[in-house]
């Protein structure tokens, strides 16, 4: 919705002020935007019902403002109702607007009633484990990477390379942006650990990999990455044609290339390489939590969709649930917030 007016200058103040908050927290510039947009909506709902002060809000006027929204037009198409999606961006809103009054000793608002709303999982696509393997193979035919006129060193390090993006995006299940801010020093093989330096909202986490990821990653960065920069201070670990740090577009256009080498028709991004790895690793048996850890995810709310691709029952469902008594073998990696549902895009 556009900018609504705000006649109260306590809410406007407010509004601002949890702009500021989120910011100082180092939350994603479009949270920072969004998030109070859709608490200035609340407020000027607020007006509208003659409350000026955030002492009279309770329970109802909470409730009532929830359901004049699931009645509101879709103001884009004209027409139909707010999707659940938008719907759980209001509800995240005020939560974060809640948490932000109780910290900073405004105010404590009532507990938010609402539930988080169903969303279409059928929209997400994944790769099988067979498809994985495939692609690997790939980026072994050296038939298919004969373009450019490049020479033997460089086409096999672009071979490399494509083999390193599969182990960063599905073996690693990084997230695009993640991947792309990837540099060699956040690689320390000697643990096995990948530091995210760049997740999403800031946050930084450790991500374990495999000897068959390392032995990728090594091969690449030790090998082959040298015959691609002509500095030896660039720090990417992604290199293009260019000799600079490769954009999310460029990688996604080497994904689709694979794919399109494979004869697969699916609809992916790098993204789909993510949602790939983690309904694997709950195929195979991996606790919820764990997954959760690895993903980065803030809540396990986020990591459950991935219950429904992995196409588990009920009771296998609830066997991959949180166990109190699991222990995260690597204690530098930090526990995700129960309390707090961000919009982690999976």
């Amino acid at each position: 919705m556009k900018k609504l007016p705000l006649s109260n200058a306590s809410f406007r103040y407010v509004e601002k002020s949890f702009a500021e908050w989120l910011d100082i927290l180092g939350y994603a510039h479009q949270t920072v935007y969004y998030l109070p947009s859709h608490i200035r909506e609340f407020l000027h709902w607020l007006e509208q019902q003659n409350v000026t002060n955030l002492n009279q809000v309770d329970v109802a006027h909470i409730e009532a403002y929830y359901a004049k929204l699931k009645e509101r037009t879709n103001q884009r198409r004209k027409e139909g109702a707010l999707s659940n999606n938008y719907l759980n961006k209001h509800l995240q809103a005020l939560k974060k607007f809640t948490d932000y009054l109780r910290q900073v000793g405004r105010v404590e608002l009532p507990t938010i009633p609402m539930r988080w709303e169903e969303t279409d999982n059928k929209q997400i696509t994944i790769l099988t484990v067979d498809e994985i393997q495939q692609l690997y193979k790939l980026t072994y035919d050296t038939s298919l990477y004969h373009f450019k006129r490049l020479s033997n060193e460089k086409m096999e390090a672009i071979q490399a390379r494509d083999r390193a993006m599969l182990t960063i995006f599905y073996g690693c299940g990084l997230r695009r942006n993640e991947g792309v801010h990837l540099d060699i020093g956040n690689i320390n093989f000697d643990r096995q650990l990948l530091h995210v330096t760049q997740g999403k909202g800031y946050k930084e986490r450790y991500v374990p990999f495999n000897k068959t990821d390392g032995k990728y990653l090594q091969d690449y960065i030790y090998d082959h990455r040298p015959n691609l920069i002509a500095d030896k201070k660039q720090e990417a670990f992604f290199i293009s044609y260019k000799l600079k740090r490769m954009q999310g577009q460029s990688l996604l256009i080497r994904l689709k290339m694979l794919l399109h080498w494979a004869d697969n028709e699916k609809l992916i991004g790098l993204h789909t390489l993510r949602h790939s790895i983690a309904t694997h690793l709950l195929q195979a048996g991996m606790g919820l939590e764990n997954i959760s850890r690895f993903l980065g995810h803030s809540s396990l709310e986020s990591t459950q969709i991935y219950t429904h691709l992995a196409g588990l029952s009920a009771g296998a469902s609830a066997k991959a649930g949180i166990d109190p008594e699991r222990v995260q073998p690597f204690n530098n990696i930090p526990n995700y917030e129960i309390t707090q549902l961000e919009n982690d895009d999976f």
